[in-house]
């Protein structure tokens, strides 16, 4: 095959291909949907995956009254993100076959970061259990309280995971090497500082993390909470003048009394206003938090999650409820909870995120040569190179292809210290 890969080229890739997949920590907490790549094409590369259902009970041996259509409801998920490391190397540079695997290796590493990286974002700009601190990071019982927030609001118990900040992480490590009576624990918090499984979580330091500004949106911003107000109603699909449309359930254009100075990202509770658990839809006695994803107007702001309260009772806000209102009121009080300028760490439950692997059909006899490998997560890397005659360059790329959704920002969400 013409422009073929030497026998260093293929272990240099092979060698690329495990230190890619060992690098990418974050995906393997996540979960994954392999999609029909010809499908995905003639649907423009997006999928609609579905919510996890929420089911109603009713008491009484009677059901007769209480039989309907139960809604899943879904979002839309696409392989939209395409990241490549181009290089070049001139006829002398290739007689060094250590700078070949050289250049590999930072193509790795930049990649396994990028994929990690799209991970966080979707994680901290969508999670909607917002956690905020007033001290610096202590320990188990800051994580207690990310623990309370799931719990509370009926997210599984299992495969729950928090990624901090290095400083945030690390102020655990030293509260835990504190510790005189736990042995092991303390020795690695400590030595490396490690802090490892904590009130259910599995914890990961990031050498990256988002920041969020502090609010600067007016302290006297209010919300109606009358019923029909603001409350919504969720719904699978919707009818216009295209047909039938799926719907996307994860966010709300509410009305407020003005947005003046409030950005994408703020949280924020509405008084009176509060989370119930998912399943049992009892009242939790504690503010539902909000996440503010786009501002659309002076006195309009699209929001995650939406307000589901079931003031004005139908089957699908009785199975999606997410919320109580106890006071209904024309003006209730929007608090913000990010107070102060912080690093995002965010936490979530694997089935919240998800990662869709996507592929590059590139032919492999049309004067470029291909190689391609899967990870573990099912992401595909491949490197190709193409020789020039007239310069005697020639050129690589290795390149990754995905999309990362959020699919239940109710099931991850934030955590933020210095919050006074």
């Amino acid at each position: 095959m013409a422009n073929g890969f030497n026998k260093e080229e293929v272990v240099a890739f092979d060698q690329m291909l495990e230190g890619f997949q060992d690098a990418l920590v974050l995906s393997r907490n996540v979960s994954k949907y392999n999609t029909d790549q010809q499908g995905m094409e003639r649907s423009g590369d997006t999928i609609w995956r579905p919510q996890p259902y929420i089911m109603p009970s009713f008491s009484g041996q009677d059901q007769s009254s209480n039989f309907s259509d139960k809604e899943q409801l879904s979002v839309p998920s696409s392989i939209n993100i395409e990241r490549s490391v181009p290089w070049e190397m001139t006829a002398t540079e290739l007689r060094d076959a250590l700078q070949e695997k050289r250049l590999g290796e930072s193509a790795k590493q930049k990649l396994a970061s990028d994929i990690n990286v799209n991970l966080m974002n979707v994680a901290a700009t969508y999670g909607s259990l917002v956690v905020p601190v007033a001290t610096a990071a202590t320990g188990f019982d800051d994580v207690a309280l990310v623990e309370a927030i799931m719990n509370e609001q009926g997210i599984m118990s299992d495969s729950r995971y928090l990624a901090l900040s290095t400083r945030d992480y690390n102020g655990m490590a030293s509260n835990l090497a504190d510790r005189g009576t736990m042995g092991q624990k303390v020795t690695s918090a400590y030595e490396r500082a490690y802090v490892g499984r904590l009130a259910s979580f599995e914890t990961y330091k990031l050498d990256y993390a988002n920041r969020i500004a502090a609010a600067a949106g007016g302290a006297a911003l209010t919300i109606s909470t009358l019923d029909g107000a603001n409350n919504y109603d969720p719904a699978a699909t919707s009818v216009g003048t295209t047909g039938r449309n799926n719907v996307d359930n994860r966010f709300q254009t509410v009305t407020v009394s003005a947005t003046t100075s409030v950005v994408a990202g703020d949280c924020f509770t509405i008084a009176d206003l509060n989370a119930v658990h998912q399943i049992t839809k009892q009242d939790t006695g504690q503010l539902k938090t909000f996440r503010v994803v786009t501002v659309d107007s002076g006195t309009t702001m699209t929001i995650t999650p939406p307000i589901i309260s079931n003031q004005v009772v139908t089957g699908p806000a009785t199975q999606y409820q997410n919320c109580v209102i106890n006071t209904k009121v024309a003006n209730s009080a929007i608090v913000f909870l990010n107070k102060v300028a912080a690093s995002i760490n965010p936490f979530w439950h694997k089935d919240a995120i998800e990662i869709i692997p996507g592929k590059y059909a590139v032919p492999t006899d049309a004067g470029m040569s291909v190689m391609r490998g899967s990870t573990d997560q099912g992401i595909e890397i491949m490197m190709s190179k193409q020789a020039g005659i007239n310069n005697l360059k020639t050129k690589y790329r290795v390149d990754v292809r995905f999309g990362v959704v959020n699919k239940a920002p109710e099931m991850s969400g934030i955590l933020l210290f210095g919050q006074t």
